[in-house]
């Protein structure tokens, strides 16, 4: 077994720790938070391992890269189990049928015609209804991808008519500037958001996900109710990979 191992193992079992405390301090329970580890920085070996380890949800940012790991984890299901892959980043419209049938979660939606190009291609595909979370731009960062928080009543509101579709929540990323303080303000600010939205949420769509939080303020976003925190670099720092 290679070196590296026991340091993902310990790095692992850290954060795992790190969410129980953060989650126990707002008075949740640990159960109610899901950990995303984010592979993008390893090699599929690395991932693999983590999932050897009992973390069986990945993310991804890229979509070519996301087929490329799903592939080779997918040949080592019998010895390591399987995985949930979520994506997490941007998802161009002609990448959805290759992406589709390896995701359990699609995090990134972040436009209506992102959302009707999904639901169309998985009607199509005759799938099991595909899950995705609705990307809020809270920061009003202009580099970033998302909804922006007063167009989401509107958009809540038509998901009714997407049936092959079914949207559990919202996510964001905190401002790159400001520091843990600003990352609170803008988690606080994406529930408040999904509280105002969610009694006009028409079934069988529901906003109970939030996922928010990274390496650097993920227990803020856990205190402010994130439900799913995306976490990678923490994972592996120390291994060499």
């Amino acid at each position: 077994m290679p070196a590296w191992t026991a340091q993902l193992e310990r790095n692992l079992s850290g954060i795992r720790r790190r969410i129980d405390e953060a989650a126990r301090r707002a008075g949740r329970e640990p159960e109610t938070v899901r950990l995303v580890a984010v592979t993008k920085y390893v090699d599929s070996e690395v991932a693999a391992e983590l999932v050897r380890l009992g973390c069986r949800e990945l993310g991804e940012s890229r979509p070519q890269e996301l087929w490329r790991k799903a592939e080779a984890l997918a040949s080592q299901a019998d010895a390591i189990g399987s995985v949930r892959w979520h994506l997490i980043g941007h998802l161009q419209r002609n990448k959805i049928r290759r992406t589709l049938p390896l995701v359990s979660m699609i995090e990134s939606v972040d436009s209506t015609r992102l959302l009707d190009a999904l639901n169309a291609a998985a009607a199509a595909e005759r799938t099991a209804p595909v899950e995705v979370l609705l990307e809020v731009n809270v920061s009003g960062d202009v580099e970033k991808h998302g909804f922006r928080p007063e167009a989401l009543p509107e958009v809540v509101e038509r998901l009714g008519a997407l049936e092959a579709l079914r949207v559990r929540g919202l996510m964001t990323m905190a401002a790159r500037e400001g520091g843990v303080s600003v990352a609170r303000q803008d988690f606080r600010r994406l529930r408040e958001l999904r509280d105002r939205v969610r009694p006009i949420c028409p079934p069988p769509h529901a906003l109970d996900e939030l996922s928010m939080g990274m390496t650097r303020d993920f227990e803020v976003a856990i205190e402010e109710g994130a439900t799913i925190v995306r976490i990678g670099s923490a994972l592996f720092e120390g291994i060499g990979r």
